[in-house]
């Protein structure tokens, strides 16, 4: 299997180079040269397989250049870190279901590809004899997957960027009071988007992306999709029937979404996807009228969604305009000038018969966690709230809609407590970080200031 990019400019490489160069050298995402097609015996030979097997079986289909015992055993080390035995276990509630993503180090569905990613990049750099620089920007949970994924490890240095103040206080406790010499976060005096403005830009110098060796964590990395497409196939596997299902996806960056893309154009039976956003919704408005527009970041109760540009849209733009990467390199122009893309109305009609979508405000978010937990028991994290508030309102009463639950609902206490009248329990992983020792830079969205402090402490 090789590996191009969306803006056509690089020579295909294998999996291992794709993974080590995450945003591709000419600025464009990194896809698969082709999709591997499932017939129906393969999905139903694959529906109930264990998660770390299931996990071997996908990923073994992309990463060809690794041997299958070297696979095995990294897929195997990073999921062993999960402390429930199915990995991602499907619940039913309310008639929806519910894939619990968040049974990792760091309570966050991140953890299901940065556990696989930091183990990768280990076992990578130590067969290359070379060191990594990770360089990424976070809305709230890819931050500390990251730096759960990475920490200690040799030949690795991770270098966090987090809008200040503007994630939850347990999603910066579970970055900061991480004190190992090769952690370093910077809460940044901005947005997200700032953040992965800078982040791209540092990335697109492609001097001191050589000189300094930085790879990349956030969803721009192929392999963080990838790890991502897994959990479709089991969620499908572990319905009553395999039959076409609907997957709601709170989704801000769109990559959680393309993950469910991908696994659909593989063959699993997606009837749609419904892409759920609170009230930064550009994503929501593209799919429902083809309205791209870049507007300003609004700050809610759900974080990790608080964006407006997309950055995992570039590679469902690629198959959208038929894998044409003059256009995807027009078009991103457009926005960079403009700060828009315009789309035709087929296009906007293709874009319809894959997904749906669905904008939730915040009083639609806090009135969902408290209505679910009164009627169902259970108690929802704001994102997910999102989602499932998608799914009982666009698709009630369908028998087979998944909502993915992002997050453990005691990384957003604070909006919980606001909803149901009393913060959620914490389990043990979170109650162990209040009190403890933290450590973290606060600088300005500059550029040049984040540049020199990654070259002091690479």
């Amino acid at each position: 299997m090789k590996y191009i990019s969306t803006r056509g400019k690089i020579a295909p490489v294998g999996f291992k180079d794709a993974v080590m160069m995450g945003l591709a050298t000419d600025g464009g995402l990194i896809l698969p040269e082709s999709i591997p097609q499932l017939d129906r015996s393969t999905l139903a030979a694959w529906s109930k397989l264990p998660y770390r097997e299931l996990a071997f079986n996908v990923i073994s289909l992309f990463a060809t250049d690794i041997p299958a015992f070297d696979l095995k055993a990294l897929i195997d080390r990073s999921y062993g870190s999960f402390e429930h035995e199915e990995t991602t276990p499907l619940v039913q509630k309310d008639g929806v279901y519910i894939l619990e993503l968040f049974h990792g180090p760091t309570l966050a569905f991140k953890d299901v590809a940065l556990q696989l990613l930091g183990n990768l990049f280990e076992y990578l750099l130590k067969e290359r004899g070379e060191k990594m620089n990770i360089l990424g920007a976070t809305s709230g949970d890819t931050g500390s997957a990251a730096i759960a994924g990475v920490r200690g490890k040799e030949n690795i240095n991770i270098f966090i960027l987090h809008p200040h103040l503007k994630t939850s206080p347990i999603q910066a406790l579970q970055m900061t009071s991480v004190l190992d010499e090769n952690v370093h976060n910077v809460a940044v005096e901005g947005t997200f988007d700032d953040c992965q403005n800078i982040v791209k830009t540092l990335f697109n110098d492609l001097q001191f992306k050589k000189e300094y060796a930085l790879g990349a964590v956030n969803s721009i990395n192929w392999a963080r999709v990838l790890a991502q497409v897994v959990y479709y196939f089991y969620a499908w596997g572990r319905l009553p029937e395999q039959k076409e299902v609907i997957f709601s996806v709170p989704t801000g960056n769109f990559g959680d979404i393309f993950a469910g893309y991908l696994a659909k154009r593989m063959g699993l039976p997606v009837e749609k996807l419904l892409l759920a956003t609170n009230e930064n919704n550009i994503l929501a408005r593209f799919v429902q009228t083809g309205d791209y527009s870049l507007g300003k970041v609004v700050q809610t109760v759900s974080p990790s969604m608080d964006i407006q540009l997309a950055s995992n849209l570039e590679r469902y733009l690629y198959y959208l305009w038929d894998e044409n990467p003059e256009k995807v390199c027009s078009a991103f122009a457009e926005l960079q000038s403009t700060g828009r893309i315009a789309f035709t109305k087929e296009q906007v009609l293709r874009v319809q018969a894959e997904f749906m979508s669905c904008t939730v405000d915040e009083q639609k978010t806090l009135d969902t966690i408290a209505s679910f937990n009164r009627e169902t028991g259970y108690l929802l994290d704001p994102h997910t709230a999102v989602g499932v508030r998608g799914a009982l309102e666009c698709a009630p009463g369908h028998p087979r809609v998944v909502c993915l639950a992002t997050a453990h609902p005691a990384k957003f206490g604070d909006a919980v407590e606001r909803a149901v009248g009393s913060p959620p329990p914490l389990p043990p992983a979170l109650a162990a970080l209040v009190g403890k020792e933290t450590r973290c830079e606060l600088m300005a969205p500059d550029q040049e200031k984040i540049k020199a402090f990654v070259k002091a402490k690479a």
